[in-house]
């Protein structure tokens, strides 16, 4: 046993030797990367910046934001948010339009008229209304009786067209709070893919720093010095990406937000670690979605209104009841108008009897439209039911994501852990170590990626289901 340790002692020593006496192209083929000797190499060699390397800095993060805080500065200042508060304020102006047609109608008149002496007013009319000098004032009332329901209707549609607008501003603030979600999770993605090229460019550069100190003690080839600067590049281009989407993100986030300048904000990252399973039950959500969507709920407003408006429209046929009453004075006068006052009341009905099919092609109209409307119903519903469905489903794929892609970057990790000791013992080349740090940059950004992407998902899933 022992002359069996001696003679694998000499093997070992002539091998040493032979590696000692070998070329420096066999050197730098088959040495190893040592331990201690690559603190002092690279110390001495000083890293060199090639000219016009882009200098990649981030600027300096501005005032803290959370998710909340957007959600309430954009419904502050986002100018759709005012847009559809105006026009409901506008609807409601409407009802009180179709109101006026039940309350009574006063007319104050002053009239002065010189007259040429016993004249008539023979053209455009069957009487020959007789016309005096006078100056006189007084005052007309008229009063709806009853139209048999065509005012009454008009009042309901126009009140059913006010509560569609109020939904529709209730639709508008979802819109803009799921926008506000969006663009927040996306500025998160942008900014957590900018730190890991960040971090990717530090690594790589100290990798390559190595790399270099040991070719220029004929440790490694120039190869592998090659290899390294491509993976540095690689890493400073993905850099130069990654800050263009993040600045890309923020100015989407600050045109929500309602701003029209440019304020690098400094996100709050407020989502859980480990987040909260997606629903599973769909079909429960369907019917949830089919109550609260505020946009559902504006349509089938519509959908009354328009019924309403053509009860309306088919009333045009009946009669109109109406009373009048008039009342004044005339101070000055011609001589055959004795009284200085005047006064008279009445009443009137107004019916119809034809006026070229206008009320009855109006009518069937205002019918055909609401069919229309009905039919709008339905195709939302469907749609409802589907984007509830998708958005459902998307949710629980981004919510497994998650998982799979926190698996790969730990696999990634082990994998370029395993790369970088294999290739310091000279047992892999830089081919392995710089596709293992490929592999290990994407999977960081994979999970950064399925986690705001969940995040988004299941903002879109509350939207869908209108909550």
């Amino acid at each position: 046993m022992s002359n069996h340790r001696i003679s694998k002692t000499f093997a070992l020593a002539c091998v040493l030797l032979l590696l000692r006496c070998s070329s420096p192209a066999q050197q730098l083929e088959h040495s190893a990367l040592p331990n201690a000797p690559v603190a002092q190499l690279v110390a001495q060699a000083a890293p060199q910046s090639t000219p016009g390397q882009p200098q990649l800095q981030t600027p300096p993060p501005g005032p803290r934001l959370t998710l909340a805080e957007a959600e309430r500065t954009a419904l502050a200042h986002n100018p759709n948010i005012s847009v559809a508060h105006l026009l409901q304020l506008a609807e409601a102006q409407v009802v009180r339009e179709a109101r006026s047609g039940d309350l009574p109608l006063a007319t104050g008149n002053l009239t002065a008229v010189g007259a040429h002496p016993n004249s008539r007013i023979t053209a455009g009319m069957l009487n020959n209304p007789t016309v005096y000098d006078r100056a006189a004032g007084g005052l007309t009332v008229s009063q709806l009786i009853t139209d048999f329901g065509r005012t009454h209707n008009l009042i309901r549609n126009a009140q059913s067209n006010a509560r569609a607008q109020l939904n529709l501003e209730r639709a508008s603030v979802e819109d803009i709070t799921l926008a506000v979600d969006q663009a927040f999770y996306q500025a998160l993605t942008a900014q957590e893919i900018l730190r890991v090229a960040q971090q990717t460019v530090a690594t790589r550069q100290a990798t390559g720093d190595q790399i270099g100190a040991l070719t220029k003690n004929n440790l490694r080839s120039t190869l592998d010095l090659s290899f390294a600067n491509v993976q540095i590049s690689q890493a400073q281009l993905l850099v130069l990406d990654a800050q263009n989407d993040s600045q890309a993100a923020m100015a989407n986030l600050n045109a929500i937000l309602g701003s029209e300048s440019y304020i690098q904000y400094d996100l709050v990252d407020e989502t859980n670690e480990t987040p909260t399973v997606p629903p599973a039950d769909i079909e429960d959500l369907v019917q949830l979605a089919f109550k609260a969507r505020p946009d559902l709920a504006a349509l089938n407003d519509r959908f009354t209104a328009a019924r309403q408006f053509a009860s309306a429209e088919h009333d045009l046929l009946r009669p109109t009841v109406s009373a009048l009453a008039a009342a004044g004075g005339a101070p000055v006068r011609a001589d055959e108008i004795q009284s200085s006052w005047y006064g008279a009341a009445g009443a009137n009905i107004s019916i119809p009897i034809f006026n070229g099919f206008d009320y009855v092609a109006r009518g069937k109209e205002a019918d055909l439209r609401a069919q229309a409307a009905a039919e709008q119903v339905r195709n939302l519903r469907d749609s409802v039911a589907r984007d509830v469905r998708t958005a459902v489903l998307n949710a629980q794929a981004a919510f497994q994501r998650i998982g799979v892609s926190q698996q790969l970057l730990d696999q990634a990790n082990t994998a370029l852990d395993l790369a970088q000791a294999r290739y310091k013992v000279g047992l892999s080349g830089i081919v392995d170590l710089t596709q293992a740090q490929l592999a290990q940059t994407q999977a960081e950004i994979a999970v950064a990626n399925a986690r705001y992407a969940y995040q988004s998902a299941m903002a879109e899933v509350r939207f869908q289901t209108g909550q």
